[in-house]
């Protein structure tokens, strides 16, 4: 039977199989969902055992379980390390979804329910194609590992850890990640780059109370005008940060990776238009897809202080607040990254007020060089199935995991998503082109069956 045959033959069971799994709310943010997500764990050793692994192992952590598994038949061909996630984001806002976030339903060909496309539904394509490898030839045509934590929607604090204490138990010739997206519907990309994350929030106080404007207006620093002014000053006006040693092992962008970009053909008044945009904005002298794959940036993500209730109230502020995220690129390090940005936010802070920074989430950018062989294999696969061959990309999101299974593990990393930007990751009504979920399951057959 072919494999088309196959995957078609089981179509409804496959899906039936995997709405069971999206019912769990894994949500591993809220403490009140630690017990389902250990549920969407069990249920994957369950699946696992049914699908032929071995060696299933649930490893407690300090939060939520990593899941490990294999199938070790196959001497002198390459061992696969699959890794993937299990939990989920959050739902809220509730009212915005069509249909509750965990009863899954399938409406115009899309699987709707949270963790769909993120990142339950793509990792049940690693176990569908491997039970079908194994149902249909009785082994697998090479060594099979999976790592599968339920800690990435909260940055994966006990992994690195994991992989430390057990690096003989993971080695592997290559780490397998579906966790990312397509260019668009038909058109598959490789992954080759991620942005690292450096955050930190930022208070600025005054007087030791809010005060009259009346009283003391004019006379007394406002926190909320010495946080503006501060914040203002992070970026000249060409877009590009002013932070003194911020572009520190940031990358001249090569010839030969400007031209990449310029083979996805992304079209700027296309995304403008579909965002609702007078003009795109970003640092001069790049594209777009150049600012978010491989440039560096500085947002602000939220700013607050003050009366923010209806009508008015004539009130000098004793405080304010901001928060922000830095997106690094290339050989960024996160930890100069967030000193260099509070040395600037101390050193421009306006007379009369104080500046206190927190600093937060720290993650090295993951590169990966695209002539790497298995990332060509990976590309073929996809040429074979998808009737075009994958690009390679830069993304501009981070998951900071992947540095360190490459760094730990030293292996590359083939990120080959099957997801699609438009699918409401992380927002209400996330779902999964099921095209896409009959594709992938065929591509990584065809991945593993010629790495």
């Amino acid at each position: 039977m072919s494999y088309e045959t196959y995957f078609s033959t089981h179509r409804d069971e496959h899906l039936e199989e995997l709405k069971q799994w999206l019912k769990i709310p894994s949500i591993s943010a809220l403490s009140e969902h630690k017990d389902d997500v250990l549920a969407a764990a069990h249920w994957l050793t369950d699946t696992l055992k049914k699908a032929g692994l071995e060696n299933i192992e649930l490893h407690p952590t300090a939060g939520h379980p990593v899941i490990y598994a294999d199938y070790l038949h196959a001497p002198g061909k390459p061992t696969i390390l699959v890794y993937g996630h299990y939990d989920v984001q959050p739902v809220d806002p509730l009212n915005l979804w069509t249909t509750p976030p965990f009863e899954p339903e399938i409406r115009d060909g899309k699987l709707y329910a949270r963790g769909a496309t993120d990142d339950k539904g793509q990792v049940f394509i690693h176990l569908k194609a491997i039970e079908a490898i194994l149902k249909q030839e009785g082994t697998l045509p090479v060594n099979i590992k999976l790592c599968i934590e339920g800690e990435e929607e909260i940055g994966s604090a006990n992994l690195p850890p994991f992989l430390e204490a057990n690096k003989e138990k993971l080695a592997a010739d290559a780490v397998l990640v579906s966790d990312t997206s397509l260019l668009e519907r038909g058109r598959p990309a490789i992954c080759t780059g991620l942005r690292g994350l450096g955050s930190l929030e930022v208070s600025v106080t005054t007087a030791l109370t809010d005060l009259h404007s009346g009283s003391y207006g004019g006379g007394v620093p406002n926190a909320l005008h010495a946080l503006v002014s501060l914040l203002s000053s992070l970026h000249d006006d060409k877009g590009r940060v002013s932070v003194e040693g911020f572009y520190d092992g940031v990358p001249e962008l090569s010839p030969m990776l400007r031209e990449e970009f310029v083979k996805q053909g992304v079209n700027e008044d296309k995304i403008r238009e579909g965002l609702g945009l007078d003009a795109l904005y970003g640092e001069e002298g790049y594209s777009f897809v150049e600012r978010i794959g491989a440039r560096p940036t500085l947002e602000l993500n939220g700013v607050y202080g003050g009366f923010q209730g209806e009508g008015s109230k004539t009130v000098i502020p004793k405080e304010a607040h901001a928060k922000i995220t830095c997106r690094l690129v290339g050989d960024q390090d996160p930890q100069h990254v967030l000193d260099a940005v509070e040395a600037h936010l101390k050193a421009n802070i306006q007379t009369g007020a104080k500046v206190h920074v927190k600093q937060m989430e720290k993650a090295r950018a993951f590169n990966i060089d695209p002539s790497n062989p298995i990332l060509q294999t990976a590309a073929d696969a996809y040429g074979k199935v998808y009737g075009t061959r994958a690009l390679f990309t830069k993304d501009g999101g981070s998951i900071p995991i992947m540095e360190s299974f490459s760094r730990v593990l030293e292996a590359p990393v083939v990120l080959m998503g099957f997801g699609l930007d438009d699918e409401n990751l992380h927002a209400p009504d996330e779902h999964f082109n099921l095209e896409n979920f009959d594709k992938g399951l065929l591509t990584i057959v065809e991945f593993l069956k010629t790495v």
